[in-house]
């Protein structure tokens, strides 16, 4: 019995399946970017961004499509030519007929999404959204951010040591409010924007990436612990789950997660 063709197209309708486009932020670009609807996928490669090491390890791979969590593509892009990075990257990509899906800001407040498998790997239980942003055909919310409890109240060495080793980070930036750690919201990647909400809320701990001076002034001000666990390390937790999803819909398809895309900052530690 010959095996079914997969296109590009179907992969993308599973892909907006799990996680709606029309949940995306506004501003944001998700969904089927570069390449052909009809053309025929058999390996596909995960990665949260789309880099030149990432185009190459595609091309080595003899991957079709790449399956990516930051669009390959923002506006206001109006060229695509080999004056820049952009330009130069789907350029090659197009010369060797890799496609590439996108599903970013939908995929971080969907149910099962960036959100709650981070939330879930940092052992939190009765979680709830942070920033609702509205609800699914099923009436389940979905938005930014989680609140979620500890089954146990830890400190804050006890939970830093829990939170690098879920993230596998080379490094964290943190306050210690010197308060035991229960309450605790969580925002995958960039997430300084709703501090506040979290801290309104109760929350004694809260766990995101990119977070800015006066975010850590206002914790300290605030008496709330503050955990700056990495963009790239707060997000490629999806990795996995994308790979086990796509392979239970496409158990014909070969999926790898990128083994060349890790966690771009470094760390020094004066000794």
């Amino acid at each position: 019995m010959s095996k079914s063709i997969i296109q590009t197209k179907d992969v993308f309708a599973y892909l907006n399946r799990i996680a709606p486009v029309e949940m995306k932020m506004e501003v944001d670009n998700v969904g089927h970017l570069v390449g052909r609807r009809d053309h025929p996928v058999s390996r596909i490669l995960i990665a949260l961004d789309i880099t030149d090491e990432v185009i190459d390890e595609a091309i080595d791979l003899g991957a079709e499509l790449i399956v990516a969590h930051h669009p390959v593509i923002l506006a206001p892009l109006t060229r695509v030519t080999d004056e820049d990075l952009t330009g130069q990257r789907l350029l090659k990509m197009i010369r060797h007929d890799i496609g590439a899906i996108c599903m970013h800001t939908n995929l971080d407040s969907v149910a099962g999404g960036v959100n709650d498998v981070l939330a879930a790997k940092l052992g939190l239980t009765e979680t709830t959204v942070l920033k609702p942003m509205g609800s699914d055909a099923q009436g389940t919310p979905y938005g930014f951010g989680r609140i979620g409890q500890l089954p146990s109240a830890l400190s804050m060495a006890e939970f830093l040591r829990q939170v690098s080793g879920v993230l596998g980070t080379k490094g964290i930036r943190y306050h210690d409010a010197g308060v035991p750690v229960r309450r605790v919201a969580v925002m995958g990647g960039s997430g300084g924007s709703v501090f506040h909400q979290a801290a309104d809320l109760g929350c004694d701990t809260f766990v995101s990436a990119d977070l800015k001076h006066n975010i850590f002034l206002d914790a300290r001000d605030l008496g709330i612990n503050l955990i700056d666990g990495d963009h790239f390390a707060t997000e490629d937790i999806i990795s996995p789950v994308l790979e086990t999803g796509l392979l239970a819909e496409f158990p014909d398809l070969t999926v790898t997660i990128s083994a060349r895309h890790t966690q771009p900052a470094q760390f020094f530690v004066a000794q």
